[in-house]
């Protein structure tokens, strides 16, 4: 997988299966709709959000397409003269479950070369893009080569006296890609309906998803990257609960964190002493009851 990438988020839509809502700032699960698809490519050289200035949970460089709302493949054009990097992201602002993983096996798909015949050289393909549940291709989560990007559309440039209004297939028509399945059947769902992000917002809170979800929401609202146990908080607030009293369990989850962040100590090392406290405590309290 490349590490040098610029992620380009085309956000100037004009959402009109929205009523002309700012759908970038929507929220799914407290967070908008941008900073949900903004986590999924953290470490990006660059990220180009073209559209009108929103505030973001992390720096990004703003930019329009020219002139405003001309359309996705204008989008492209004017966010990639911001990028440096050998190899673009795309991804649109509207995903509220795109994930790193899927970033990751895009750049990786990129990167790869193509497959040719043991006589010639491997040749790079110019992207790879995400193909969704129904087999439609999603060019709006993809990476591309920036040189090929940059080429294909100088070519609609040339052909068409400007990119305005240009449909995402006739840029497409110039590239060759790789495609890659969604295999988790969410990445690619965005939400250009009401609908769509009521569902995405039930989701979220639904029994498999809600914690995680919530987690993953609260460390980007503090600014925090840190891997967490979610099992091992939960037992330790139960044994806190069960074996001291039920208020001692949020208290004693906080103390852990605390002291994992001032000593620089693993939470799960933290959490282990303390749910061993805890069993003592008990063990304590039962003995003076016999």
């Amino acid at each position: 997988m490349t590490t040098d990438y610029d992620t380009i988020v085309p956000a100037g839509g004009a959402a009109r299966r929205l009523g002309g809502a700012d759908k970038p700032a929507l929220a799914v699960g407290g967070r908008s709709l941008l900073d949900r698809v903004l986590a999924a490519c953290p470490d990006a050289a660059r990220t180009v959000v073209v559209g009108p200035e929103r505030p973001t949970a992390r720096p990004v460089v703003t930019t329009r397409e020219d002139p405003p709302g001309a359309g996705p493949v204008a989008a492209l054009d004017a966010g990639l003269r911001h990028t440096t990097a050998g190899t673009v992201l795309v991804l649109s602002a509207d995903l509220p479950f795109l994930t790193r993983a899927t970033v990751d096996a895009l750049l990786t798909a990129v990167a790869e070369p193509d497959d040719a015949s043991p006589c010639s050289e491997p040749a790079r393909v110019d992207g790879a893009l995400l193909v969704d549940a129904d087999g439609r291709d999603q060019p709006l989560v993809a990476a591309y080569r920036a040189e090929a990007l940059r080429g294909a559309l100088e070519t609609l440039r040339t052909a068409h006296g400007g990119l305005a209004g240009l449909p995402l297939r006739a840029l497409l028509a110039e590239l060759t890609v790789r495609r890659v399945r969604d295999d988790t059947a969410t990445a690619s769902y965005d939400c250009d309906t009401w609908e769509a992000l009521s569902a995405a917002r039930a989701r979220i809170r639904e029994h498999g998803h809600v914690l995680d979800e919530w987690i993953t929401a609260v460390k980007a609202e503090l600014g925090i990257e840190l891997d967490v146990d979610t099992a091992a908080l939960l037992d330790l607030a139960r044994d806190a609960a069960h074996g001291v009293a039920r208020p001692a369990a949020p208290l004693t989850t906080f103390l852990v964190g605390y002291a994992a962040a001032q000593q620089g100590l693993d939470v799960a090392e933290v959490s282990r002493r303390a749910a061993a406290l805890a069993n003592r405590w008990a063990a304590e309290a039962a003995e003076s009851t016999e």
